[in-house]
């Protein structure tokens, strides 16, 4: 069975920066498409980026591009994701998944996920 631990989540001013990780355990996930979601009070869940097993393949979510960018480490089992310029409608949990691909990813359906990290941006 495998984990995912998210970290890296805090309280940020609107155009700063914030760097989540994802640690993956249990299983190996090098072969799996990671990615990340985020779902704000009241709100569904909403795709947010995805990154292929090899890390050849990403994709984001409109609202991210030119702003958030995910990376993988397959040696460590970790994600990242990169997030400059946030605004206060960034704010949400943050949440690590796992899936057969990145299309998988961003149905929000994935089978493997982690406990979610805050992330709140102050206007």
């Amino acid at each position: 069975q495998g984990q995912l631990v998210e970290s890296g989540g805090g309280l940020v001013q609107a155009g700063g920066s914030l760097s989540l990780s994802c640690a993956a355990s249990g299983r190996t996930f090098s072969r799996y498409a990671m990615g990340w979601s985020r779902q704000a009070p009241g709100k569904e869940r909403e795709f947010v980026a995805a990154i292929s097993w090899s890390g050849g393949s990403t994709s984001y979510a409109d609202s991210v591009k030119g702003r958030f960018t995910i990376s993988r480490d397959n040696a460590k089992n970790t994600v990242l994701l990169q997030m400059n310029n946030l605004k206060p409608e960034d704010t949400a949990v943050y949440y690590c998944a796992a899936d057969s691909s990145t299309s998988r990813i961003a149905t929000t359906r994935s089978p493997y996920w982690g406990q979610g990290t805050q992330v709140t941006v102050s206007s």
